[in-house]
Parts: structure tokens; C-alpha cells; sequence
């Protein structure tokens, strides 16, 4: 049983077993796993993929191609970001251009955080108000505008 607040908006979406969407979230064109947190505020666009046990936390912006693997957290207003030349579609009618964005199992990405179309390695940790313009390795901490290895966790 789901637990999605009458306020939110959801459409054409397929929403995993025992998921919570909160108030005035909208999710539109996109699958969500099993225990997940979908906060307050919260837009997950079409062509989203997210695993299970994941928690959105308020004003989090997902936009379309975006892959969010298991047991990620993603803080308070984290955007992410598909067009880097926008607005791409409005000029061309085409999204050829966009680009894909996959934050892998265990990260955490700090609040307010801005995500360019780059992978997050497995248990990565992106600090609150970076600005992830690369990818970043597993088991990475990365801080900082443009964001920057601070740490490496151990395994």
C-alpha cells in the first residue's frame, strides 16, 4: 500500500509498494521503486528511473533522464540538470542534446546541490550546494563550485 497525499499529482507513472509522496509533489512519466520518499514540492520528470528505498527530499527538482539506483538519499533542493546548451529543445523541437544523468547505489547528494548530466559512483557523497559538472568515483566526497574530491571514504 502507497501512501500519496491527495494534493500530489501523479500521472503515467508506476509507483513501487509502500512509496510515500507528500503534498503538492508532481511526478509525471516515470518509474519509482518500493519504500521510497517522495518529498513536498518534489518534480520527477518523464523518462526517470528511480530504484528502491530512495528518499527526495523537498523542492528536489528530477528532471527527464535521470537514473537514481537504490538506497540513495538526495537533500533539500538538489536540481539536476539534462540540457547544458538550453533551451536546446525550444530551439531544434528535438532532445537530441539532452544528456543522461545516473547517481548510483548508496550516494548522498547534500542539499541544494546542482547535478550536471554525470555519473555519482556507488556510496559517493556530494556536499551540500556543490555544483557536479564530472563524474564522481565511488566512494567519493566531493564539496565545492565546480565540485571537487575533498575525501575518499574507505571500503
Amino acid at each position: 500500500m502507497n501512501n500519496i497525499k491527495k494534493t500530489a499529482i501523479i500521472k503515467d507513472s508506476k509507483v513501487g509498494r509502500r512509496t510515500k509522496i507528500w503534498e503538492f509533489a508532481n511526478v509525471y512519466g516515470c518509474d519509482i521503486g518500493d519504500d521510497c520518499n517522495i518529498g513536498s514540492y518534489v518534480e520527477v520528470q518523464n523518462d526517470v528511473k528511480i530504484g528502491h528505498r530512495v528518499t527526495i527530499s523537498s523542492h528536489a527538482f528530477i528532471c527527464s533522464l535521470v537514473t537514481i539506483e537504490d538506497d540513495v538519499f538526495v537533500g533539500h533542493g538538489v536540481t539536476t540538470i539534462n540540457d547544458i546548451h538550453p533551451p536546446s529543445y525550444k530551439r531544434t523541437g528535438s532532445k537530441d542534446q539532452w544528456k543522461k544523468t545516473l547517481i548510483k547505489k548508496g550516494a548522498v547528494i547534500g542539499s541544494n546541490a546542482t547535478i550536471f548530466p554525470v555519473t555519482i559512483g556507488e556510496n559517493a557523497i556530494v556536499g551540500a550546494g556543490a555544483v557536479v559538472t564530472k563524474d564522481v568515483s565511488d566512494n567519493c566526497v566531493v564539496t565545492g563550485n565546480p565540485a571537487k574530491i575533498v575525501n575518499r571514504k574507505s571500503t
